[in-house]
């Protein structure tokens, strides 16, 4: 009843279901391992001591901005120079601005300060002048994909809709860091902006997307086994018919 296995075409399906059951549990295995280090990633994050805690470092020795570094206390000193209103950015539910002041560095270069946020209709107040310190919590560029972000342009003079030195490079002339920093204590009128998880640390949609995969791929590696005995019986059930001479021909 089951000679129908030596087949060709019998052997070309068994081919199939070998390689693709451990296919699909080793995809499966390899998104669940992505949103497990996701998971870690977010736990060391949550272990990390508030940037206001923290004994500041110099911005140079924190730079390049990565995952152990993005949230450091960083602290830097020069003049403060032009200023921007970054819109549209939500603190604790209210509309409102980030005020980023750029901070023309010891160094020469200049470093996006986000002084703080500022509720809707709610006037900037001016940076100091002179020599300043800086101290507060340093976060990576933000890109497309950051929540808040403005890409579609139109924004009136003296706006940015993302905060990068891709983004001011066209509208001051210093060299800019690919950093910036939210100020520990903001000044008057001004609320600090909490610093942001770095990027592939928090559990967002994202790192839930890996979970849902890791399904996807464990359901795809059933399904095939479940065809196969679907096929093989049906195949058996035609051969035992045939042999019992009840097949329709």
């Amino acid at each position: 009843m089951y000679r129908f296995l030596r087949t060709p075409r019998w052997w070309g399906i068994n081919l199939f279901v070998l390689l693709a059951i451990p296919f699909c549990v080793f995809m499966g295995t390899w998104q669940l391992g992505k949103f497990e280090d996701r998971v870690d990633s977010h736990q060391e994050a949550e272990r990390k001591p508030d940037a206001g805690t923290q004994q500041a470092e110099p911005l140079a020795s924190l730079l390049p901005v990565d995952k152990e570094t993005s949230g450091r206390a960083a602290e830097a000193g020069g003049r403060y120079g032009e200023q921007f209103l970054v819109p549209d950015r939500t603190l604790d539910g209210r509309p409102g601005s980030y005020v980023l002041t750029l901070l023309r560095t010891d160094e020469g270069r200049s470093l996006p300060v986000v002084r703080g946020w500022l509720p809707a209709g709610a006037e900037a107040p001016a940076p100091p002048s002179g020599e300043v310190t800086v101290v507060g919590a340093l976060q990576a560029s933000e890109n497309q994909g950051t929540k808040g972000v403005r890409t579609a342009g139109g924004l009136p003079e003296g706006q940015l809709g993302m905060i990068s030195a891709a983004s001011l490079v066209n509208v001051v002339t210093d060299d800019v860091y690919d950093a910036w920093i939210t100020l520990t204590d903001s000044p008057a009128g001004l609320t600090p902006v909490p610093a942001a998880a770095a990027a592939g640390t928090g559990l967002d949609a994202k790192a839930f997307q890996n979970l849902g995969y890791t399904a996807e791929w464990f359901v795809f590696a059933g399904f095939v086994v479940f065809m196969w005995f679907r096929l093989l019986r049906r195949e058996a059930e035609s051969a035992r018919d045939e042999a019992l001479g009840l097949a329709e021909h």
